[in-house]
């Protein structure tokens, strides 16, 4: 085991096999949550409707009502885009409260989405990572929900893969297909990196993709569960930039 100095409750943890940053052209990243903050954006705009009509609900629930439902609505009714997913989940989580919502109060998620906060160490470290290797996000969202987020990222990707492009929402392995054909590279010179061991590093551990998690401190409430193992995982995502551009 190997650890970067980041202080003791900040500890690097790179498992034996670690990674030969240097064989790394590109570098793909999941968005929400791994680049943005979506915990906050969800459970901020959740919370603002249900106190609305005089329901209390903590963060932690509203995201684990949040894991559970948005997943099941991705596969239940065959593809929507992911705008229609988030209305619905809304629907299922007011029917759950036995609440009934306003078609504004159906639409906060997306319609906050854009605005959703970039975590404190994502420009800095993209930018970092942008003059070494190609970059792309492989998102489960739509073009233009994604195109309000892009601005606030502040690098230009060279590739971006959207859900409503591909027509499936990860964890399906067509997402990371298409990624693969648009990027033009073999396997083993791509490296992926997610804060959703369910949605992501199961899906590259599947096709041999290198992956890092990164697991950010009392986070991870917004995603489903899973056992997938990361080649590498980090507190943030200057830990990752120090780690592959030796910052």
């Amino acid at each position: 085991m190997w650890y970067c100095g980041l202080g003791p409750s900040r500890l690097l943890d790179v498992r034996e096999n670690m990674l030969d940053f240097n064989r790394f052209q590109w570098v793909s990243f999941d968005c929400y949550g791994t680049l943005v903050d979506w915990e906050t954006g969800i459970s901020g705009a959740v919370d603002e409707v249900l106190e609305s009509h005089g329901v209390r609900m903590s963060r932690g629930k509203i995201l684990r009502l949040f894991a559970d439902v948005e997943p099941r609505v991705q596969v239940s009714e065959g593809f929507l885009k992911y705008r229609k997913v988030l209305r619905r989940v809304m629907e299922l989580i007011g029917r759950e409260l036995r609440i009934e919502l306003s078609e504004s109060e159906l639409g906060c998620l997306a319609d906050t989405l854009p605005d959703w906060p970039v975590f404190p160490d994502t420009v800095e470290a993209l930018r970092v990572l942008k003059e070494r290797y190609r970059l792309a996000v492989i998102s489960n969202v739509d073009d233009d929900l994604f195109a309000g987020t892009a601005e606030a990222l502040e690098v230009e990707f060279d590739a971006v893969v959207t859900a409503e492009q591909v027509g499936s929402y990860k964890p399906d392995m067509r997402n990371f297909e298409v990624a693969k054909e648009r990027m033009g590279i073999e396997t083993e010179r791509w490296l992926h990196v997610a804060e959703s061991r369910y949605h992501d590093i199961g899906p590259a551990n599947r096709l041999g993709i290198a992956s890092v998690w990164v697991n950010r401190a009392d986070r991870g409430g917004g995603t489903r569960r899973s056992d997938a193992v990361p080649d590498v995982e980090v507190p943030g995502l200057w830990a990752l930039a120090r780690m592959a551009c030796a910052v």
